[in-house]
């Protein structure tokens, strides 16, 4: 469902367009899930838990003669720690570089502060901006109504659309919108490819994923996942070993848990999904080690494509 606020882009040409789309939001609202729809494959990891995102994650979807290059930015909180400020730069930078801009918010939780700051942010921002209202099949449509209304007067979104990116209702009308707002251009990427991120950082991403799905409140956020190494084995399989950095000792022992059984269940969901994505036979190894201040090395940050911090 849309509510259109301007004249349809012109549609029906066989020239290639290719462009960036900057998904933000609050944290939970739905970005990542939003990302795996438009792109038809899992490129970003999905939680309960807010602002798993934390590097800038691309991916590729395609809408007739367009390629979208779809950047899931980490949620726009208000940052305390370090880690923190460098995931909110990162969003606006994403946001700032973007051919278009799409505002996703929670319906469920409505215009609240968080999505009133992440408004003033983008409001002078000179691109095409999307707003778009997740989670549609839990609140009632005169809400809806309303909440459009609410929102739409306070920047000069193009369209709005309702969906619920979950189910994928509504989310083909999405992409067919951000086709038409891609400019000319040659693609960036082959047709076949799903997302910018190396295996290696998709991998580590998928186990960190796993963590949080097993151990939900159990582990602090912070908790990290390197892919140390990825070696392809004569016949046709992947060795790769994984390291789980924790911040103390206790939380080692959450990870790998009685007689080793979470580590376990973590590393078999971890492999299935890893093998998807690589499309090979994996056989995943994970250590768990303990870094205190993982958080305050510019490394880590590099591994995650953020931008770290002075100060």
């Amino acid at each position: 469902m849309s509510v259109d606020q301007t004249e349809p882009a012109s549609e029906g040409s066989a020239e290639p367009r290719c462009g960036f789309v900057a998904l933000v939001g609050a944290p939970n609202a739905g970005k990542s899930t939003l990302l795996n729809q438009l792109v038809g494959a899992k490129v970003s990891i999905v939680s309960r838990k807010a602002q798993t995102t934390r590097a800038l994650v691309r991916g590729i979807a395609l809408a007739g003669e367009a390629q979208i290059i779809l950047v899931d930015t980490p949620g726009i909180f208000a940052p305390k720690r370090r880690l923190e400020r460098a995931m909110v730069a990162s969003a606006l930078a994403g946001a700032g570089d973007a051919d278009a801009v799409v505002l996703l918010v929670d319906a469920r939780r409505g215009l609240v502060d968080e999505v009133e700051e992440i408004i003033a942010k983008l409001r002078d921002l000179r691109v095409p901006k999307i707003l778009v209202l997740n989670k549609i099949d839990l609140v009632a449509r005169e809400s809806l109504l309303a909440l459009t209304a609410a929102i739409s007067g306070k920047a000069d979104f193009v369209e709005t659309f309702m969906i619920s990116a979950l189910s994928g209702d509504g989310v083909e009308d999405l992409r067919e919108k951000l086709g038409a707002l891609m400019k000319p251009s040659p693609w960036l990427y082959p047709e076949d490819q799903l997302s910018d991120a190396p295996l290696r950082i998709l991998a580590a991403e998928i186990t960190r994923e796993k963590i949080f799905e097993r151990l939900h409140d159990e582990l602090p956020y912070q908790s990290t996942v390197e892919t140390e190494s990825w070696t392809n084995q004569k016949d046709g399989s992947a060795r790769i070993e994984q390291t789980i950095y924790v911040a103390r000792d206790g939380q080692k022992k959450i990870v790998i848990g009685e007689g080793g059984r979470t580590i376990k269940a973590i590393g078999q969901a971890a492999r299935r999904e890893i093998e998807q994505a690589a499309e090979q036979k994996v056989h995943l190894f994970l250590f768990v080690k303990v870094r205190e201040n993982w958080a305050d090395d510019p490394e880590r940050y590099r591994e995650m494509r953020l931008d770290f911090p002075k100060d």
